[in-house]
């Protein structure tokens, strides 16, 4: 009778876990279509990019989108930071539809500098570039930010 018992609360632990992940995959995943993209390095940034768009955003946490050269590019930016250390990391990008609108959600994960490390005493402005396959700019874009470790 106990390994009935034991296996019952077992199963049911299994499917407590299940629905939490499958709720958390929800949440981190949407419900959209994938965007493929490709992040750029610096060096790969186009010129309208690191002379018009960066100056303008780069002290505000949000993405963007903008055309160039006939391609779209997404840029996330983490904004002004006072030291060194910060990261941004495009994960994920997804096109949805709410209401009419098309809506592109932008993945981000943000990594904070380790608070017991030594930190270089300087302004600095994460951001990441990315070009996407995107063939038209969406309606509106979503910054959705997960901080890691």
């Amino acid at each position: 009778m106990d390994k009935i018992r034991n296996h019952k609360k077992l199963v049911m632990g299994v499917v407590a876990l299940a629905l939490a992940v499958g709720g958390g995959f929800a949440f981190l995943g949407g419900n959209g279509t994938d965007v493929e993209f490709t992040v750029l390095s610096e060096s790969e940034y186009p010129g309208e990019i690191v002379s018009q768009v960066i100056p303008q955003y780069r002290k505000l946490e949000r993405a963007l989108a903008c055309v160039v050269d006939d391609k779209i590019y997404v840029v996330a930016t983490r904004g002004e930071k006072a030291s060194d250390g910060y990261e941004i990391m495009i994960d994920k990008m997804t096109l949805t539809e709410e209401e009419g609108t098309k809506v592109l959600e932008v993945y981000v994960k943000f990594k904070d500098p380790d608070p017991e490390g030594a930190l270089g005493q300087a302004v600095t402005y994460p951001l990441q570039v990315a070009v996407t396959q995107l063939e038209e700019l969406p309606e509106q874009i979503s910054l959705k930010v997960q901080y890691v470790d």
